[in-house]
């Protein structure tokens, strides 16, 4: 069982990471991949153009202009980080790599899958460097008009050749619409089961973004921690306050809600 995840637009790459931890090279990341055409188109554009294309301010714009052109065909211990110690968003304060054990680490590696504008899909421990490419962008490129073309089916078929050992292969989706978006469906061969988390606001329970995110992130960190190796398994999902509601939830769609005191 595969756990999506959502990468973040904030990164940390000032906080140290224990010696100790292992680093591992991003499956995508070659000489001649797919981030490297990546970053290719992206250095042919201006920093205005960069600012219109995604809309950041010049400020931002530069900083990533000078990502780009710094950016290796290899990541280093150098010039890079992993990236469930770089990405800095409400999802990863969720996940908290920094306080797994290395066993823990090992498991979320083989469990865990962030998916990425730039890098396809990463594990905890690949080295990432620091970008900025959402996967909502409309970069244009030779296989069509935006990243979703750009990508085609190659993540689920990573997907599915990280799933050939199970015997009832599953995914399960805590990544946003627009990053799930990049998984073709068509060419999974893998069952999808979408976790969705409610907060009560006024007179009924809804989706808040900023709580969803952290909620993601802590259902991997559950899921990491008791081993989860079943859909079945995460109902016992309980931190922070969330529970499993079974009356509106269904086999492919985990509800989680929670009432804030």
């Amino acid at each position: 069982m595969l756990f999506l995840l959502s990468p973040a637009k904030s990164l940390d790459y000032d906080t140290p990471v224990p010696a100790e931890v292992p680093a591992t090279q991003p499956h995508f990341e070659s000489p001649k991949g797919p981030s490297v055409e990546l970053i290719k188109l992206l250095r042919e554009k201006s920093p205005q153009q960069i600012s219109e294309l995604m809309r950041l301010s010049d400020k931002l714009s530069a900083l990533n202009v000078a990502r780009y052109a710094a950016w290796r065909p290899k990541s280093t211990g150098q010039n890079a980080r992993q990236a469930a110690f770089a990405f800095d968003g409400d999802v990863y304060g969720g996940f908290d790599a920094r306080s797994f054990t290395p066993a823990q680490l090992d498991w979320a590696q083989d469990h865990v899958c962030i998916l990425s504008g730039l890098y396809g899909v990463l594990r905890p421990l690949d080295r990432l460097q620091p970008y900025r490419l959402e996967m909502g962008t409309a970069l244009a490129n030779r296989h069509g008009k935006d990243l979703y073309a750009f990508w085609g089916a190659r993540i689920a078929e990573h997907l599915n050749e990280r799933l050939a050992a199970d015997r009832t292969p599953v995914v399960i989706n805590a990544a946003s619409q627009e990053y799930f978006r990049a998984v073709d469906t068509k060419a999974l061969k893998a069952r999808v089961v979408e976790c969705v988390f409610e907060e009560w606001k006024g007179d009924r329970y809804k989706v808040i973004s900023f709580f969803a995110k952290r909620a993601r992130g802590l259902l991997a960190r559950w899921a990491v921690l008791h081993r989860a190796a079943t859909p079945k398994a995460l109902e016992k999902f309980d931190l922070e306050g969330y529970g499993f509601d079974a009356q509106v939830s269904t086999a492919e769609r985990l509800v989680f809600r929670r009432k804030l005191v």
